[in-house]
């Protein structure tokens, strides 16, 4: 049994008490280093890795890509475990400093887009796709996408950070937030079990929620989590997660800015479609 903490009245930033991520948590926002953003020729530029909230994005834009839309982008990697969501170039595009980042150079000024879900409604709004113009799907699709994006920090900040990263195993935080993801897979299996995709036809929703829950049930995420959470149990969701995963552009777009795992499926940085080649 751990000891028994006591907080004080007044808290005190630790930097040695963190875990895996001490090196890189902070409170206080802000640059901590000069550094300007490369820039590519294409119109969207982002900044990002092959997180869950990035995934989504070059999920978006390969899909778009697929579908005939000139929406070619330039994907930058953005190094977490090196700060680099610190560096003066990325804060002003990004003052919360977090993953994906984009730079929307298609109008007359620059226009700086961050935020994952704000990213998906923004080019889903600028290409007419993949999220209805209006209408009771338009509301089912964003219904879903702020679903996703109050669910996911119970399973990223909560179950996998306790289960994966923390210092060390606390039986009522690891079992509090396996409870609460069980709860959301479940929510997701039976909704999935009377639709095909999570709103109508396949839209900016699924791609929020696969890289999170898909990649869950498919393994892919904490290791050995699949097994713990037995996640074989949800049949419909499954279904759903294998249907995306064989898709052209998920394919493409989950192996862009991956930097671990298989060398085969990882891609530092995306300039053209030319980059998948002998890849996917």
């Amino acid at each position: 049994m751990t000891t028994p903490y006591t907080p004080p009245k007044v808290w005190t930033w630790d930097q040695e008490n963190g875990g895996k991520f001490a090196s890189i948590n902070r409170p206080i926002a802000g640059a901590t280093h000069d550094k300007d953003l490369p820039r590519g020729v294409h119109p969207f530029q982002l900044y990002s890795l092959a997180t869950p909230n990035g995934v989504k994005v070059t999920l978006m834009f390969e899909e778009l890509l697929e579908a005939g839309h000139a929406a070619e982008y330039d994907a930058w990697l953005i190094t977490i475990g090196k700060g680099e969501q610190f560096g003066s170039g990325f804060v002003a595009v990004n003052p919360n400093s977090k993953i994906p980042a984009l730079l929307d150079m298609s109008g007359p000024q620059p226009l700086r887009v961050f935020e994952s879900g704000s990213i998906l409604i923004h080019l889903a709004e600028k290409f007419g796709a993949f999220l209805p113009a209006s209408g009771p799907m338009r509301t089912q699709t964003l219904n879903w996408l702020m679903w996703q994006m109050g669910s996911a920090p119970f399973l990223g900040g909560g179950f996998g950070h306790f289960y994966t990263y923390a210092p060390e195993k606390v039986e009522y935080a690891i079992n509090r937030y396996a409870m609460e993801v069980k709860r959301q897979l479940d929510v997701l299996d039976r909704h999935l079990a009377e639709n095909a995709w999570m709103a109508g036809d396949y839209s900016i929703a699924d791609m929020a929620i696969w890289p999170w829950y898909g990649n869950l049930v498919l393994g892919r995420s904490y290791p050995e989590a699949d097994k713990f959470l037995d996640v074989d149990i949800y049949t419909n969701l499954k279904r759903w997660a294998d249907a995306i995963e064989a898709r052209p552009a998920t394919k493409r777009g989950r192996i862009v800015n991956k930097v671990s795992g298989d060398p085969s499926e990882q891609m530092a940085e995306r300039h053209s479609s030319a980059d998948f080649a002998g890849r996917v």
